[in-house]
């Protein structure tokens, strides 16, 4: 089954979630200890693993459900 949808929708959640605080890509790829061209990525549907959907959360100071609030 291919899931790039759920990838893709979770990369938008991310970057409408990092447009609410006002953040930039770079700056919250720093804050989430990622490499801007990752994370650049990441908004663009590439595959995370839980570790880095958490750093994110964390960045974003959110639940880790609430990236999942799609």
């Amino acid at each position: 089954m291919n899931y790039n949808f759920l990838y893709q929708k979770l990369g938008k959640r991310i970057e409408e979630l990092r447009k609410e605080k006002g953040l930039t890509q770079e700056e919250l790829a720093e804050k989430a200890g990622l490499h801007r061209a990752y994370y650049w990525d990441i908004e663009n549907g590439r595959n995370i693993s839980i570790k880095t959907a958490y750093n994110l959360a964390r960045a974003l100071g959110i639940l880790l459900s609430d990236l999942f609030a799609f």
